[in-house]
């Protein structure tokens, strides 16, 4: 290969190439200054509301449910089964069952009353 294939044909080609893309990038900076302006006009904008999260009420659940069932349910069973055996044993699980529901229900509302004044 000759040495004049390696000069550059056409000298003020990468000069214009180069000015433009100095023009094309001149509008890059004050759009992106346009767009972080109203992306913080707009967190101000919409307040804290946005942001907050109702909380979990930690005493609804049905782990927590199951758990205060199945003690009202045993304890009602153990009672029953000592006054009237296997028929009472029956009558105080279900019976255990019961309350222990309406003990969990109790404390759900008592936490919701609670958390909300």
């Amino acid at each position: 290969m000759a040495a004049d294939e390696w000069e550059n044909p056409a000298p003020g080609y990468f000069l214009t190439k180069e000015i433009k893309r100095m023009s094309r990038m001149r509008w890059s900076k004050p759009i992106s200054m346009f767009l972080v302006a109203c992306l913080f006009a707009l967190s101000l904008v919409t307040g804290p509301d946005v942001n907050a999260q109702r909380r979990r009420n930690p005493e609804a659940g049905k782990k927590k449910a199951a758990k205060r069932i199945g003690i009202g349910a045993a304890i009602g069973a153990g009672a029953g089964g000592l006054i009237g055996g296997r028929k009472g044993a029956l009558v105080g699980a279900g019976a255990g069952a019961g309350g222990g529901a309406l003990y969990h229900i109790h404390k759900k509302r008592k936490y919701e009353r609670r958390r909300h004044r």
